[in-house]
């Protein structure tokens, strides 16, 4: 897989906090997801309004860089990975199946992208787009342990096939996804992209999802539903069935700036319209 490369690496760090290059380490890796789940917001605006998702690096950082936008993890975790390269991490992009809510056991497809980074001899994953449940922190591979992070604690399963990662959420090891360590080439990911984004039973292009993380929160919007999740503490809920409201919403809970086509207006009247019975 080519490497890609940033157009403007200083304007990324800016956007994390960070006034010149950082070196390469564990300390670094870590700043740097924390910092990214907080300020780039995981949002699947274009796929329920029916618009290309561009995963180019150039239509990534122009989307998510100067547009005031997020994206999921095909854009997300690419535009994280070309940073870690240019930063001189060791790293390549994985790929993995969705199976949060889904029966113990199940298999789905490869729809998700995350990061193996190797720092010395040591193995992690690295992934900061995986909607209101992302890991807040670079996880150790090659442990079972519990591992702490600024939200949720999360471990990683050995699998015949590969791994499975797991969060504990409300005192259960939930599953999240499976993934392996095989090489992904640019197209594995477009195939992956085109159906997440265009096929009519992905839950993209089906339902609005849009999340952020913050100090000790997470805020999460599921169509209509929009709840903050302070750790150690109850969920704030509240259902918005106004697009007025929830154009609002987007702007100042989650800092989007809303993309000026009538069909993203239309598509988020769409999402919180209610099920007939």
């Amino acid at each position: 897989m080519s490497a890609p490369r940033l157009t403007d690496t200083n304007l990324y760090l800016r956007r994390l906090g960070f006034d010149k290059a950082p070196p390469p380490t564990l300390d670094t890796l870590c700043q740097l997801q924390l910092r990214h789940t907080a300020e780039f917001v995981f949002e699947n605006l274009a796929t329920i309004s029916g618009l290309p998702v561009l995963i180019d690096l150039v239509s990534i950082e122009d989307k998510v860089l100067r547009q005031g936008r997020g994206g999921y993890c095909y854009e997300l975790n690419h535009l994280f990975y070309a940073l870690l390269l240019e930063l001189g991490f060791e790293a390549r992009g994985i790929s993995g199946r969705v199976v949060m809510n889904q029966p113990e056991g199940s298999w789905t497809a490869r729809t998700h992208r995350l990061s193996l980074v190797t720092i010395g001899d040591t193995r992690y994953i690295a992934d900061v787009g995986f909607g209101g449940m992302v890991p807040t922190a670079p996880l150790l591979l090659d442990s079972e342990d519990e591992q702490s992070t600024a939200h949720e604690p999360y471990r990683i399963d050995k699998q015949t096939d590969g791994y499975l990662l797991r969060a504990k959420v409300a005192g259960e090891w939930r599953p999240m996804y499976l993934f392996d360590l095989q090489r992904q080439e640019d197209i594995d990911y477009t195939v992956g992209n085109w159906y997440v984004s265009t096929h009519p039973e992905s839950p993209f292009a089906q339902r609005l999802m849009v999340a952020r993380t913050g100090d000790g929160w997470r805020k999460t919007l599921n169509n209509g539903s929009f709840a903050i999740h302070s750790m150690g503490a109850e969920s704030q809920r509240r259902e918005v069935a106004d697009v007025d409201e929830l154009m609002g919403l987007l702007r100042h809970e989650f800092d989007l700036q809303l993309p000026e086509s009538p069909g993203v207006r239309q598509a988020l009247a769409r999402v919180i319209a209610p099920v007939p019975v």
